[in-house]
């Protein structure tokens, strides 16, 4: 079994950051990339950034490129977003997915976590 869970979540003004977590734990070796996603209802989930855990690549959706940053720690199995000059249309739950595939992917995830909320107020 693998265990996905984020932390971090919160209230937080326009302009300002804020940084989430995702610990993986159990057996999580031949998992290879960690991504965050997001939802607004009624929007559908959508794809924010990825990391692959051995060399450290990443992809970011278009709409957090230059402000959101992804990053890892290997030995604590750890995964972090920072987010900054936030705007109120990031507000969603952010969820935190684990990829058996070495491909970073933006679909196709098999363990995810139950999700943190993230509340930009303008």
């Amino acid at each position: 079994q693998v265990q996905v869970v984020e932390s971090g979540g919160g209230l937080v003004q326009a302009g300002n950051s804020l940084r989430l977590s995702c610990a993986a734990s159990g057996r999580t070796f031949g998992t290879y990339v960690m991504s965050w996603f997001r939802q607004a209802p009624p929007k559908e989930r959508e794809f924010v950034a990825a990391i692959r855990w051995s060399d450290g690549s990443t992809l970011y959706a278009d709409s957090v490129k230059g402000r959101f940053t992804i990053s890892r720690d290997n030995a604590k199995k750890t995964a972090y977003l920072q987010m900054n000059s936030l705007k109120p249309e990031d507000t969603a739950v952010y969820s935190c997915a684990l990829s058996r595939r070495v491909i970073i992917t933006t679909t196709d995830y098999d363990y995810w976590g139950q999700g943190t909320q993230v509340t930009v107020s303008s």
